[in-house]
């Protein structure tokens, strides 16, 4: 072998060795700076490292309590979580809005590492809001699973909806790990990854996220948890016969329903349905001119604020609407309702609604809101 070739050889590796150093140094450079700015969260049930036996998919009804494993929401950081979903008894956001919050403060709004896996965004240079939105308020799914996107400003401040008038340095586009649809699955996923490469492609960034094995495990324990968790609980009430829709309606809002899309609900003290009324057909009450046979009243036990008497409240309002109908009301089996039963559910609906807390996944709170959609 000639000097000119072994000089070759000599030269080529150094070459290598640059590169590879050089890709090192950016590396570290992009993780330091990213690390320092997006708020760590606090203590919670779901990021503890507590087990749970694991249950069936949370998309039917449910039992059951969930343990996470997790890191914390930063821009240089993976979100994980483990969870679990129990069955029981019949029981985001796109960017874009502007922020009530002052420009020079914070939002407080970001991923939730104990329900949402995050994949990092870091621009070469910062890029106006005004051409990231386009882009960002498709961003609104993968799947069956809901995307959300934060940003971080040039000047470091933390947004949960990009604004037009600001320039970012990074993003945060925070995937749900699970939901009534099941957990996240490597075709979602990919479909988000896919969306985070293609907003890189087009703004100069490097993409960073978890391993897509690391990413199904933690949807599926989170989907384990909620669905030893997930319960409904349902009445039904019998007309008899058909009666106008129109006449059925104007009976509920007189005791208290108000419209949410298809369905009736009669809202808590705190603003969030306590338990829903529809048609048994499953049509809007407005809808056409036929008549109604069937109604059922339903307490989505995770969705709704925690209630001593969650169960007797719905049973309440249902025996005014079967006396205000002419209907009979009736338990999920097809039997008239026993007052002896009544409080009987009540009390394990307070064990569930503590198996929640204990959770991460208190009843009626964002996060339950989200894994339980």
């Amino acid at each position: 072998m000639s000097d000119l070739q072994i000089g070759l050889i000599v030269l080529g590796v150094l070459l290598i060795l640059m590169v590879l150093g050089f890709n090192w140094w950016q590396d570290r450079r992009v993780r330091r700076r990213m690390q320092a700015h997006f708020p760590s969260n606090e203590h919670d049930p779901l990021l503890g490292g507590g087990g749970h036996e694991v249950g069936a998919p949370h998309a039917a009804a449910g039992q059951g309590a969930h343990a996470p494993q997790r890191r914390e929401p930063g821009f240089a950081g993976t979100a994980a979580a483990g969870t679990v979903r129990t069955s029981g008894m019949h029981a985001d956001t796109a960017a874009g809005s502007p922020s009530a919050a002052p420009v020079d403060s914070d939002d407080s709004e970001e991923a939730d590492p104990a329900c949402e896996v995050v994949i990092e965004v870091t621009f070469a240079e910062p890029v106006r809001g005004a051409d990231l939105l386009p882009v960002t308020q498709s961003m609104r799914s993968a799947g069956r699973k809901p995307m959300r996107v934060f940003g971080q400003t040039d000047d470091q401040r933390h947004r949960a909806r990009l604004r037009g008038d600001e320039r970012y340095g990074a993003l945060q586009i925070a995937v749900l790990l699970a939901n009534r649809t099941g957990p996240l699955t490597a075709i979602e996923w990919s479909q988000a990854w896919a969306r985070a490469q293609d907003l890189g492609e087009r703004f100069d960034a490097a993409i960073e996220g978890p391993d897509q094995q690391a990413v199904l495990e933690q949807a599926a324990r989170l989907d384990d948890t909620c669905a030893a968790l997930d319960t409904q609980v349902g009445l039904t009430l019998l007309l008899g016969g058909a009666q106008p829709a129109a006449e059925v309606l104007a009976v509920a809002r007189d005791l208290g329903f108000i419209h949410d899309g298809p369905r009736l609900v009669w809202m808590s003290d705190v603003g969030l349905p306590r338990f829903t009324l529809m048609r048994g057909d499953g049509a809007a009450f407005d809808a056409g001119m036929g008549g109604v046979e069937r109604l059922n009243l339903l307490l989505d036990v995770p969705c709704s604020p925690p209630d001593e008497r969650a169960f007797g409240r719905m049973v309440e309002v249902g025996r005014q609407l079967a006396q205000r109908l002419r209907a009979e009301l009736v338990d999920d089996q097809g039997k008239p309702l026993a007052d002896a039963s009544v409080a009987v559910i009540d009390e394990r609906l307070q064990v569930l609604f503590g198996q929640l807390e204990q959770a991460g996944l208190r009843a009626g709170s964002a996060r339950a809101l989200r894994v339980f959609s």
